[in-house]
């Protein structure tokens, strides 16, 4: 699954657009438009450097995926996070689609040997990612080590600072980090899933740190091939086609789960050796695109598939073989579904988007309830669904929850045609009213009755 999407096909994408963007004031706490000169298909926030009065400065890793004419990069950008309540509304939704966005910064260029397919941080360092590109290897970078280069053609690609190896086929989506240990998760086309660790490459870091260069920082001209590697701890083998996605248990580096092109969702204990522990045969009627594991519930799993639903599984109910039963299934997407991910702050939210151009926010919690959000005004409106994102206007590739400021959102869209660059980048935060709860909402919006009415008495 190279090719990840085409256009969504609901009402005119410009329609729905134009209603979106009149829409900014009211929906939004704050929004960043951020024109891309090239494609880009992944993004993740890094580290918080620098807290201020009204905004943060936090990291952005980003990637840019070229036509040939100049190197394909691997971005770290600056982003200014304009803090909640401060942004005027009036501001808003005043963006030009065709420019950069002030609250984004180049901080350095990484030239990158081939495109980046996907981008991870390693929780336990978040200087550390990995990146995928057309090829069996992962790739390692210190991106604060790694020497800033300008991309010009014919430019000598950036070193890794290590290079995992083991698949027998290129691995081009399926990355994962755990958040127990330094472990990093694969997949590819081989159907294979394989495990690595890096602990012993994070700890001679961190003895080097202050007294010599990463492998990596050694200079500009050095060879790809010449990075140190290092090999699997696991490979482990159930898949029946291409592995699209992995994720770690959030508690355990030896448990994890895959999903891929043969619309299997796999989970594995490599305490218990190289074979599925669970192997759920059909969890979907397509292929399955996109996996994530809550890190508040342990038991609950989604998957995002090619027929354009989300489903949410209970660890405990799962057996392996058959028709997977997920608890719910999420209907309110109308093409495939490319990326799931939970909320880092609320157990029961999470998020999707898909090659509609859409990103859409769940909380299934207020399924079956009276305030069952848009849902319970319109039947357009799919249970658990409240807060749809309309201001990408071609696929959403990826996105990704910031756990610095748990409700704002990086996404980035594949869009040149609509706005005159390589695709869109947003960062973007609902506001609070949309999903504090109900009667919290209500004693504010009390208050502000009695200051209005209060002052329209003044005016008589």
């Amino acid at each position: 699954m190279k090719d990840r999407g085409g256009k969504g096909t609901e009402r005119s994408v410009d329609e729905r657009y134009s209603q979106w963007k009149s829409l900014v004031p009211v929906l939004y706490d704050w929004l960043a438009n951020h024109n891309l000169v090239w494609p880009s298909l992944s993004c993740r926030w890094g580290p918080q450097l620098e807290q201020a009065t009204y905004k943060n400065r936090q990291r952005l890793y980003l990637s840019e995926q070229t036509d040939g004419s100049v190197p394909n990069t691997l971005v770290i950008a600056n982003c200014e996070v304009v803090k909640p309540r401060v942004a005027a509304a009036e501001h808003i939704s005043q963006f030009n689609e065709e420019a950069r966005s002030p609250f984004v910064k180049k901080n350095k260029t990484i030239i990158h040997p081939g495109e980046v397919n996907r981008i991870r941080e390693l929780p336990q360092n978040s200087k550390i990612v990995a990146t995928h590109t057309d090829s069996p290897d992962v790739l390692i970078w210190d991106v604060e080590a790694q020497p800033n280069r300008h991309p010009v053609l014919g430019a000598t690609e950036s070193r890794p600072d290590l290079i995992l190896t083991g698949h027998k086929d290129n691995a081009e989506f399926a990355l994962a980090m755990s958040p127990t240990e330094p472990f990093v998760l694969s997949g590819g086309k081989d159907k294979s899933v394989i495990l690595w660790s890096i602990q012993d490459y994070i700890s001679t870091l961190a003895v080097e740190q202050g007294s010599a260069k990463s492998p990596g920082s050694s200079g500009a001209n050095t060879k790809h091939a010449e990075s140190p590697s290092i090999g699997p701890r696991g490979i482990y083998q159930g898949h029946g086609n291409t592995v699209e996605d992995v994720q770690f248990c959030p508690s355990s580096a030896q448990e994890f789960c895959s999903v891929g092109d043969d619309s299997c969702l796999i989970l594995w204990d490599a305490r218990t050796g190289s074979t599925p522990a669970v192997k759920v045969e059909k969890a979907h009627t397509a292929d399955i695109h996109c996996v994530d594991w809550n890190p508040h519930d342990v038991n609950l799993i989604l998957t995002g598939s090619a027929d354009n639903t989300i489903h949410m599984f209970d660890r405990r109910n799962l057996t392996s073989g058959g028709v997977g039963s997920p608890i719910h299934t999420f209907e309110g997407h109308n093409a495939a579904v490319l990326c799931v991910q939970w909320s880092p702050d609320k157990s029961s939210v999470f998020g999707s988007s898909a090659e509609d151009g859409l990103l859409n926010v769940w909380d299934y919690e207020k399924i079956g309830k009276r305030q069952d959000s848009v849902g319970s005004r319109t039947s357009n409106y799919p249970p658990g669904l409240f807060f749809r994102h309309a201001g990408h206007r071609d696929k959403v590739v990826d996105f990704h929850w910031n756990a610095s400021d748990p409700w704002t959102i990086v996404s980035v869209s594949d869009d040149g045609e609509s706005t005159g660059g390589g695709g869109t980048l947003q960062i973007w935060r609902m506001i609070d009213l949309i999903y504090r709860p109900e009667e919290e909402v209500l004693a504010e919006l009390d208050k502000f009755k009695s200051h209005i009415l209060s002052c329209e008495k003044k005016s008589e």
